[in-house]
C-alpha cells in the first residue's frame, strides 16, 4: 500500500516533487505560528549534504523522471526518503540496485529476525561512530519490536549477538586477521551458536553498513530534520536573512576558498586525461614481467599503509604490522564468494553481484566538462587501489598506474573514507578533483563504498569456506 504524502484535500492539482517530501520554509512557519505558542523546529543543515549545495541535489529529480520515480517508490515503501538516497540520486541506475538490495536484506524473508537485522546495522555503523546510520536503525529496531534495553550497549543484547562483536571489529578495521577459528567459534557456541545461513546474512549486513558509513561521511550526509541532530528550536543567528535565502545558496562562507582552489588546480582534468592516454600507449607498447608487476603491487601496498589523513606520510600501522597479500586468483568474488552467498542466502549473491558490476561499469563517458572520454582506466585504478590497501592483488594489473592517476590528496581522501571515515572533513572532499562535478565525486564515493564492501566480504567468505572444507 502506498503511504499518503498529504491529506486528500490538499493533493488535488498538485504534483509532488522531492522538494515537498523533505523541505519546509521554517522561517515563514515560525513567523506564522509564533503567536500560537508552537515551537517549530528548523533544520540545522542546508540540505542533505554538508559538502554539496542543496539546490544541486534538489535539481536531480526535477530533470530526471527516473530518479523522481525511484524516490516515490522508496517513499511509498518506507514512509520516508532519507538523505543518503537523495545524494545517491545523482546516479539513478545505481540507486535502484542499492535500494533493492538493502530492502531485501532488511525486510524480505531471510535467516535472521527483523530486529536482529537492524541491531546488526547499529553495531556495524557504531564501529565508525556513524550517528546518522545508528539513529536511523535505532528507530527501525524499535518499530519492529526490538527491546530498548539492548540499546544501552552490546552487553545488554543476547549472548548470540554479543559473540558477533569480535567479527564486527575485525571486519571493520583488519579483515585480513579473520580466520576459520573465528568462524568456528560462532558456529559451535552450543545454545548461542549461529547457523551458516544466519552468519552469511550477518556478514552481508556488517559489510553493507561498514561501507555505507564510508559513503555517509564521504558525502557529508546530514541528519533529516525529524532525526536527532537534524533540527534546532533556536532562531538563526543571521536575523537579517530569511532562513530560506541562506538555504538557497545566499551564504558566502566558502566562495573565496572555491575560487582560490580552482585557480590553483587549473588544468588538472587535462593533465589526468593526458596521463591516461600515455598509459594506454605504454600498455600497447610493452608489458611488464610478472616479477615487476608483483614488486609494483608490494610497493603500492606498503605505501598505502603509510598514507595518513592527519600527518601526511607516516607509519600508522600498529607494531609495524604488514598486511599479507591475498591473491584474487586464489579466491575471488566471481569464482568463489558469489556462489557461496547465493547457496546460503538465495538471491542475495545475485543482487550483490549486480550492484558491484553496476558501480564498476557505471560511466557517462565524461570527465568534468569533457565528453566522449573512456574512464575505465581511472575507475579500475580507484577500485584496485582500495583492494590493494586490503592486501588484495590482481595478477593482471600493473599497479604502477595507480601513482600516475591518483594524486596524494586523492589517496588521502580514499584512505580516510575507507579506513577511518569518521575523520573525513569538508576540506578533504574539496581538495581532490577540484574541477570535477559533485556528481562525479559522489560516483567516486560509490566506488569506494562497494570496493570496501567486496574486500571485507572476500575475507569473511574465504574464512567461512576454509571452515567448511
Amino acid at each position: 500500500m502506498r503511504h499518503a504524502v498529504a491529506p486528500a484535500e490538499n493533493v488535488e492539482n498538485h504534483s509532488f516533487t522531492v522538494t515537498d517530501l523533505f523541505k519546509i520554509c521554517t522561517h515563514c512557519e515560525r513567523l506564522g505560528k509564533k503567536d500560537l505558542g508552537i515551537r517549530i523546529p528548523r533544520p540545522l543543515g542546508n540540505g542533505p549534504s554538508k559538502f554539496i549545495p542543496e539546490k544541486e541535489i534538489l535539481q536531480i529529480s526535477k530533470v530526471d523522471s527516473r530518479t523522481q520515480s525511484i524516490f516515490e517508490d522508496a517513499f511509498a515503501a518506507l514512509g520516508r526518503l532519507d538523505n543518503i538516497s537523495l545524494v545517491m540520486g545523482f546516479h539513478p541506475q545505481y540507486l535502484e540496485s542499492f535500494l533493492r538490495t538493502q530492502h531485501y536484506l532488511l525486510q524480505m524473508d531471510g535467516p535472521l529476525p527483523l530486529h536482529y537485522r537492524h541491531y546488526i546495522g547499529i553495531m556495524a555503523a557504531a564501529r565508525h561512530q556513524c550517528s546518522y546510520l545508528v539513529n536511523l536503525h535505532v528507530n527501525d529496531f524499535l518499530q519492529v519490536g526490538g527491546d530498548p534495553k539492548w540499546l544501552n550497549g552490546l552487553f545488554e543484547a543476547p549472548q548470540k549477538l554479543q559473540q558477533l562483536g569480535e567479527l564486527n571489529k575485525i571486519l571493520a578495521h583488519r579483515p585480513w586477521l579473520l580466520t576459520k577459528e573465528h568462524i568456528e567459534g560462532l558456529l559451535k557456541a552450543e545454545e548461542h551458536s549461529w547457523s551458516l545461513a544466519e552468519l552469511i546474512h550477518a556478514v552481508v549486513l556488517l559489510t553493507h553498513y561498514h561501507s555505507l558509513a564510508s559513503f555517509t561521511f564521504g558525502c557529508g550526509i546530514t541528519p533529516e530534520i525529524h532525526c536527532d541532530g537534524g533540527h534546532t528550536f533556536r532562531p538563526p543567528s543571521l536575523s537579517q536573512y530569511c532562513v530560506c535565502d541562506i538555504a538557497n545558496g545566499n551564504g558566502h562562507a566558502n566562495h573565496h576558498d572555491d575560487l582560490l582552489g580552482n585557480q590553483d588546480m587549473c588544468g588538472e582534468v587535462e593533465v589526468l586525461m593526458e596521463r591516461m592516454k600515455q598509459l594506454q600507449e605504454c600498455r600497447d607498447d610493452e608489458e611488464a614481467s610478472q616479477e615487476e608487476m608483483a614488486t609494483r603491487f608490494e610497493r603500492e601496498k606498503t605505501e598505502s599503509m603509510l598514507v595518513d589523513p592527519s600527518y601526511g606520510y607516516k607509519d600508522f600501522s600498529r607494531r609495524g604490522e604488514q598486511v599479507p597479500t591475498f591473491r584474487a586468483q586464489d579466491y575471488s568474488w566471481e569464482d568463489h564468494g558469489f556462489s557461496l552467498v547465493n547457496r546460503l542466502y538465495p538471491d542475495v549473491g545475485q543482487m550483490l553481484d549486480e550492484k558491484f558490476h553496476m558501480v564498476y561499469n557505471l560511466t557517462y563517458n565524461t570527465m568534468a566538462t569533457h565528453k566522449d572520454v573512456d574512464t575505465s582506466m581511472l575507475r579500475r585504478a580507484i577500485w584496485n587501489y582500495i583492494h590493494c590497501m586490503f592486501g588484495i592483488r590482481y595478477d593482471d594489473y600493473d599497479y604502477g598506474e595507480i601513482n600516475q592517476l591518483l594524486d596524494r590528496s586523492f589517496k588521502i581522501y580514499i584512505k580516510t573514507i575507507v579506513c577511518s571515515p569518521e575523520k573525513t572533513t569538508k576540506r578533504m572532499y574539496e581538495s581532490f578533483w577540484r574541477q570535477f562535478q559533485h556528481s562525479e565525486k559522489v560516483h567516486v564515493n560509490l566506488l569506494l563504498m562497494e570496493a570496501r564492501m567486496q574486500a571485507e566480504l572476500l575475507y569473511a567468505l574465504r574464512a567461512i569456506t576454509r571452515y567448511m572444507t
